[in-house]
């Protein structure tokens, strides 16, 4: 039996034994920080829209609403069935079942979410998902990020620090950080992608530490 928490035999056990097992379709807490992030991006409509790690599918689902498309995947097949049953009325949600990698990445997107899965990386893998997830990114188009601020030993990496290593990442690619807040529970942080010389009215004000 393998101890890497960042496997797909290790998510697929825990689906296994349990069919959501983070709760993310019964818990309050998750339910505040999808209503979140949606706050963060519900002041447009967007083309394509892709959340890798999507688990059982409830914030893919919600996604829906703002987006002419979703593409979601987990690493987990198990979490993927559960998904591809709560989305099956939603013809815009393309689910699929692979890991988070640089070459799983295809096309261009005005929306990426990444929600609760940065802490699975080692900062090299994190920064480079990061140049990637930019480099798909359309002008305009937005990165949101929100994480759980605990500890767990399953994690590699803490909230913070994810949020941390994005940050750098992406201002080094010319990202703008939209908004940047801190809860009890979880931070969120939102980036733009403005164009070289644009008069884009944010302030990069950083993450708040």
């Amino acid at each position: 039996m393998t101890t890497d928490t960042t496997s797909e035999e290790f998510f697929e056990r825990k689906y296994r034994a349990d069919t959501d097992p983070w709760d993310f379709a019964t818990s309050s807490y998750e339910r505040r920080r999808y209503d979140t992030i949606l706050r963060a991006i519900n002041h447009r409509r967007y083309r394509r829209a892709l959340e890798p790690g999507c688990s059982v599918g409830v914030l893919t689902s919600r996604l829906a609403s703002f987006c002419d498309e979703v593409e979601a995947f987990d690493i987990a097949p198990s979490a993927i069935t559960v998904a591809r049953e709560r989305c099956s009325g939603l013809n815009n949600v393309h689910l699929s079942s692979a890991a988070f990698r640089e070459d799983r990445i295809a096309g261009q997107f005005d929306l990426i979410v990444l929600s609760e899965i940065g802490y699975y990386f080692k900062v090299t893998g994190l920064c480079k998902l990061s140049l990637t997830l930019t480099s798909h990114l359309l002008p305009l188009g937005v990165i949101v990020a929100a994480h759980w601020l605990g500890v767990s030993r399953d994690h590699v990496l803490t909230g913070d620090v994810v949020h941390q290593v994005l940050h750098s990442s992406f201002s080094r690619e010319g990202l703008v950080l939209e908004q940047s807040d801190r809860y009890p529970e979880f931070r969120l942080d939102c980036w733009i992608k403005v164009q070289p010389g644009s008069d884009y009215p944010v302030e990069n004000r950083g993450p708040k530490a």
